[in-house]
């Protein structure tokens, strides 16, 4: 069907969960600070800025595979969607299903990789963007990730340049408002140009979402992490908070301090209290969503202020919880069995969670903090 097409693209290694079903347009390569003590997924590598003219012939090449993804429709009598599926039985290459898969879920959202898109020169992305937009009409969205330092140094007409050539919207992994911990985990950053960053983008038109990142201060640190991301998120105000709870790998360089005990992690329990401190002190018109398996409540999600209170309920139930259903609760949420409180209430899930429960015991594992944070590890 597809299989004499070798042309190819690059592929960076992550993307939003928001951006699952996006083109995936690498535009840079890794990431300029590479630096952060809780980050691995560029360590080793080397930033660069691809030529705009590998990244526009590389746009031809996707041009390509949808246009044959339409042929296939054509011969066979059916849908995009359909031929798309087709393609996805059996793709040629990785991009080629990542082609099939953002045409079978509409093609109409594009995602910039790598870690920093912003950086690049504004002449080369507004050419990147305008390209793009040609070649592809019907795209709705295209959203990139950035840095909060990049953005505070950039002019207010760059930003409405990249807003009017067709970016709208930049991820920023804020990660914290507290300098101590930025400065410990080495972002790069301070609480003032996360603030100056995202007034920035926003002021530009360009939608903004902040992630903030639960646990990262550690137990030394929870409080004022907490307190010091509200007051910077509440004076950004930006379209999207998300919700990112810290979780450990061996290759991070944080690790040591783990190890050694110099850097305490939050339970699950004080993750909960962590969680609602942010919100209880959130004063902005943002959307929160808490959309990573890595979090305790996923069911978290609406327009604030007006589901701050039902926020601070999901979490106060979670913490008024006896606690050994808390901690069936806290099993199944990293187990990725339960999505919600709700599901506590249904025995087929319960139950799946105390057979595995039985086994952990069985194994000779204990059922403690340490066994939560052994099953977190497994989703990153």
């Amino acid at each position: 069907m597809v299989d004499s097409f070798t042309d190819t693209f690059e592929i960076g290694p992550i993307r939003p969960p928001s951006e699952a079903y996006s083109l995936l347009l690498r535009v840079t390569r890794n990431c300029p600070w590479n630096r952060c003590r809780f980050c691995s997924i560029y360590k080793g590598s080397r930033f660069e800025l691809r030529p705009v003219a590998d990244i526009k012939r590389e746009i031809d090449t996707t041009r390509q595979m949808v246009a044959r993804i339409k042929e296939i429709a054509r011969n066979n009598a059916c849908s995009l969607q359909e031929a798309a599926g087709m393609v996805l039985n059996n793709p040629p290459s990785e991009a080629f299903y990542s082609v099939a898969l953002w045409q079978y879920s509409g093609g109409e959202s594009v995602f910039l990789q790598d870690a920093n898109s912003l950086i690049m020169p504004v002449d080369s992305l507004v050419e990147v963007l305008r390209y793009l937009k040609a070649a592809f009409p019907d795209i709705k969205r295209i959203t990139s990730y950035g840095r909060s330092h990049t953005a505070a140094r950039k002019k207010p007409e760059e930003l409405t340049r990249l807003k009017e050539a067709g970016l709208s919207r930049v991820h920023i992994g804020m990660e914290s408002g507290y300098d101590p911990v930025l400065e410990y985990i080495d972002k790069g950053v301070t609480a003032a140009d996360h603030i100056k960053g995202g007034r920035n983008i926003k002021a530009s038109g360009i939608e903004l979402s902040e992630y903030v990142m639960l646990g990262i201060g550690g137990k030394a640190m929870t409080r004022e992490h907490a307190l010091a991301s509200a007051r910077v998120l509440s004076e950004i105000n930006p379209d999207f908070i998300r919700i990112r709870t810290f979780t450990l790998k061996k290759e991070m360089l944080m690790y040591p301090d783990v190890a050694s005990g110099k850097f305490v992690r939050l339970t699950d329990d004080e993750l909960a209290v962590e969680e609602r401190l942010l919100i209880e002190n959130l004063h902005c018109t943002s959307h929160l969503i808490s959309d990573h398996a890595t979090n305790l409540f996923q069911e978290i999600e609406g327009k604030l202020p007006e589901s701050k209170p039902r926020f601070l309920e999901i979490i106060d139930r979670f913490l008024s919880l006896e606690p050994e259903e808390r901690m069936n609760y806290k099993l199944g949420r990293r187990l990725g069995v339960y999505l919600g409180l709700d599901d506590l209430g249904e025995d087929n899930k319960r139950n799946t969670v105390e057979r595995f429960k039985n086994r952990l015991v069985a194994s000779g594992r204990r059922i403690d903090d340490a066994t939560i944070h052994w099953l977190m590890e497994r989703f990153i």
